[in-house]
């Protein structure tokens, strides 16, 4: 029998598109966004943002592949990669970066290990409750 408090850090989670959500998303796993997060994620996996996402406020993540709108401030340990319809306002800071021809960027880039950033831990804030 499964601990109650344990995690699947392999799960994927979805914000479907028509959805809107304002607070503040904490993953352990994968999370996809196709509608509209005004806020802030913190995911331990890969973040998705589709073509119909959109995020507006602060984004910490492992790795994220955009294709929507994104105005927030985006910290990526990882590798982030901005397809051809993305289009991407503010600063972000990753480790390897990828921008498709046709992509938008505008923002400062700092380009360092993510020795940095610090990615959310589900079960830390559980513990604390």
């Amino acid at each position: 029998m499964a601990k109650v408090n344990e995690i699947d850090s392999s799960s994927i989670n979805i914000l479907g598109a028509g959805t809107l959500v304002k607070g503040e998303i904490s993953a352990n796993g994968d999370f996809r966004i196709d509608g509209t997060l005004i806020g802030t994620i913190n995911a331990k996996g890969k973040l998705v943002i589709g073509a119909t996402g959109s995020v507006e406020g602060e984004i910490v993540c492992q790795n994220a592949d955009f294709s929507g709108s994104v105005k927030a401030n985006v910290n990526v340990l990882e590798m982030l990669s901005l397809k051809s319809t993305s289009k991407l306002v503010g600063d972000i800071t990753v480790n390897k970066l990828s921008i498709e021809p046709g992509a938008q960027f505008s923002g400062s880039c700092n380009m360092n290990s993510g020795k940095n950033i610090h990615l959310f831990n589900a079960k830390d804030e559980t513990e604390k409750s």
